[in-house]
């Protein structure tokens, strides 16, 4: 249990409470045989162990994603090998090889389990702050199209997903611009109409610049701060594009 336990004990805070606890508990309890660690994770519901709310820390937004890419991967009833290689290679990018072997064996563990996704959702919405939250969607989405394309089953429940972190459908649809099979609707990015006036489409770039700032998630670590970075150049790109189209400056 060496190096899964230390990952945990050193990582992890809120996460340890709640659903996601409880899930995470199931996942180390099937890998070893301490019971006192896993019987120490499945805390009471976060309603009454997290009064406040407590900063996000790398280990949380890990467990975090972890759950709710299970629950994204068996939104159509079946998990498919290419997928499961997909989600893998996807966690080695993001989080190193190493954390990304322990944070694969817990997501086999948690595949094999109902999730309460709307819980999982709502302890996370309790307890993540906003940026973080959208970055977690950003990261759903990447999943979801492991294999080329997004299949209804998945978008839906990334859509409610999306509702129960309370992220708003403008920053929502923004957000799964970004992974559209057609070529990207820079309007949409921008979370704007078509009909918006040059000053507008600089106030919406302006604004959406400053919430999804890299700087927002760096405390997660320089592998998230990537992914921000990815959500920050496709705003950048959309506004680029408009500018092109309308020939201002």
């Amino acid at each position: 249990m060496s190096r899964y336990g230390a990952w945990v004990g050193g990582a992890i805070g809120w996460a340890l409470g709640g659903p996601i606890g409880g899930l995470l508990g199931f996942a180390f309890g099937k890998m070893f045989t301490d019971e006192s660690f896993s019987s120490s994770t499945n805390t009471p519901s976060f309603q009454s162990t997290n009064p406040h709310r407590r900063q996000t820390g790398a280990g949380d937004f890990a467990a975090a994603l972890l759950v709710l890419s299970a629950a994204v991967m068996k939104a159509d009833d079946k998990v498919m090998r290419s997928e499961l290689d997909f989600v893998k290679q996807f966690l080695k990018r993001n989080f190193g090889n190493e954390q990304a072997e322990q944070l694969v064996q817990m997501l086999k563990q948690m595949l094999q389990q109902p999730i309460s996704v709307r819980e999982v959702a709502e302890q996370i919405r309790f307890n993540m702050e906003h940026p973080k939250r959208m970055l977690l969607l950003q990261y759903l989405y990447g999943i979801a199209k492991a294999d080329g394309h997004i299949h209804t089953q998945e978008i839906e429940i990334i859509r409610r997903i999306a509702k129960w972190l309370d992220i708003s459908e403008p920053d929502r649809k923004s957000i799964e611009e970004m992974f559209s099979t057609q070529t990207m609707d820079p309007y949409k990015v921008l979370e704007i109409s078509s009909d918006a006036s040059d000053a507008e489409v600089k106030k919406a770039y302006r604004k959406l610049a400053v919430k999804f700032h890299p700087d927002k998630v760096m405390d997660l670590g320089e592998q998230h701060k990537k992914q921000a970075k990815n959500r920050f150049l496709a705003l950048q790109e959309a506004y680029e594009r408009i500018k092109k189209e309308r020939n201002f400056k």
